[in-house]
């Protein structure tokens, strides 16, 4: 009997708390024992395992494909940024404690990396930690590497960065974009490589029909995905900026932009409402409500029944919510 031994592929990714998640390549081998008597295996084997394409390795081989995909120290200097990255923004403060972690302990997390024919290594995955340790005074960092494609590399980016939960809506528009039309992705299939469902697919690629300036808000954090689904409802770009800089004034949250919209597609249902009458503020509660107000820089409203009630505390980021609980706790 004859054997043969076969090289096998599969994706997986790594997510540590407070470390980027890794998209790596892992690799096992197997051998199957020929029977003579028996036909060979055709499309059958092919079925069964994933068939995943790379290019030639260059000329000079690299010593870790040889190391199983353990880490090696490689200088900092030697890495170029990732063309396929789809995140936009970094959020310097997030980045400036990573930098204080990875000065004490290290980088817990090694980056992914495909060596270049100069002697360089892109990044695939794992930009945050590459900066930081930057920031941090680092020469080295520890990488695994991998010979993959171009659409390999770009591939595996937008899949680790859509599985990350701190991109703004708008990034997570455009990457599910990037995904139908470089790859030519359905949104259930979008949906299945990403972990997503394909409704919430669905609803982030629709932002990309917002007029830019109401993108570019979205972006910053000043109108949040509902607002923006709220906003979508509305049949011209005209329509939808002049909404957006009421909401921003007013500062609406998603239901009040949602009655907002519906009393603009439906003025008629508005008009036969009769207007409640304002409940009277007794004028202890609203300065004890303004006070509040300048001392978290938060929207704040007290529910006050004679002595009883609730401390509202609105927050439209993960950040201003992060700010508060240092404050709450005295941090």
């Amino acid at each position: 009997m004859k054997s043969l031994t076969l090289s096998v592929q599969w994706f997986s990714w790594l997510k540590t708390e407070n470390i980027d998640q890794v998209f790596l390549i892992e690799e096992f081998r197997m051998t199957i024992v020929a029977d003579p008597k028996r036909r060979a295996l055709g499309k059958g084997l092919d079925s069964l395992l994933p068939r995943v394409q790379a290019p030639a390795a260059p000329a000079a081989a690299n010593p870790v494909e040889n190391e199983g995909g353990k880490p090696r120290e490689i200088p900092v200097e030697l890495i170029d940024r990732n063309p396929f990255q789809t995140r936009s923004n970094m959020n310097e403060e997030q980045l400036s404690e990573l930098a204080a972690s990875i000065t004490a302990n290290g980088v817990v997390q090694p980056i992914l990396v495909r060596p270049q024919a100069n002697g360089r290594y892109q990044l695939i995955a794992g930009e945050r930690r590459w900066q930081a340790s930057k920031q941090a005074g680092k020469t080295t960092i520890p990488a695994i590497l991998r010979q993959v494609s171009d659409e390999q590399a770009m591939e595996i980016t937008i899949v680790e960065n859509l599985q990350r939960a701190d991109l703004n809506p708008m990034e997570q528009a455009r990457a599910f974009e990037r995904l139908g039309r470089e790859f030519h992705m359905t949104q259930e299939q979008m949906a299945v490589r990403t972990g997503k469902d394909r409704a919430s697919v669905a609803n982030f690629l629709r932002l990309l029909r917002l007029p830019v300036t109401v993108q570019t808000r979205v972006e910053a954090g000043e109108l949040s995905f509902g607002h923006a689904r709220a906003l979508l409802a509305l049949d011209s770009a005209e329509a939808i900026e002049k909404a957006a800089q009421k909401v921003g004034a007013l500062s609406f949250n998603v239901r009040q932009t949602e009655n907002y919209v519906a009393g603009i597609l439906h003025p008629e249902r508005v008009a036969k409402k009769e207007p409640k009458p304002e409940p009277t503020v007794d004028p202890n509660v609203l300065e004890a409500q303004n006070r509040l107000q300048r001392a978290l820089g938060l929207k704040v409203r007290i529910e006050d029944n004679n002595g009883r009630g609730k401390v509202i505390i609105e927050y439209a980021r993960l950040e201003d919510f992060d700010t508060l609980l240092e404050q709450l706790a005295g941090e």
